[in-house]
């Protein structure tokens, strides 16, 4: 295992304790560090978890008012992918243990593409599922979702 923070991360690498370390591009840009990243990976070669980039803001069900002030921020196409990719994970009984991807991005207006990997307890393969489907609502998209994760418990 490889723990501590980025510092202590890149030292380890540094000091040849490891061939390679796998690090967020974003967290290193971010920190001024570009020059260390060597490889990037395609969303083909490693899809994110459920829910990746998703910004979330939780307001108590009693603060109306506060849920008016904060509305404007709800992007309603990230909503809806997050949630087609959350319904994969919860279909599957996701966890942080579990190997899962669910990617959702939209294509044509009003279609939703969501793609799959998921490797099963005790699987030597990785499982891959994807569709598309018109979403508008959040209940379209957990159907999605739904569909998807049904798909991966098939094959």
């Amino acid at each position: 295992p490889l723990r501590g923070n980025l510092d202590t991360r890149l030292r380890k690498l540094d000091e040849g304790q490891y061939d390679a370390i796998v690090l967020a591009a974003a967290g290193l840009i971010r920190l001024g560090l570009r020059d260390r990243i060597r490889a990037t990976f395609s969303l083909q070669e490693m899809p994110p978890a459920a829910g990746q980039a998703a910004l979330g803001i939780e307001v108590m069900s009693s603060r109306a008012d506060l849920m008016a002030i904060l509305a404007s921020l709800n992007h309603a196409p990230t909503a809806l992918a997050a949630e087609a990719e959350r319904a994969v994970s919860r279909a599957l009984g996701g966890s942080c243990t579990l190997p899962l991807a669910a990617h959702a991005t939209w294509g044509a207006v009003g279609e939703l593409h969501l793609q799959t990997a998921f490797l099963a307890p005790g699987a030597q393969t990785l499982r891959h599922a994807r569709a598309i489907a018109a979403v508008a609502a959040p209940s379209e998209a957990r159907a999605l979702g739904a569909q998807v994760a049904a798909q991966l418990q098939a094959s």
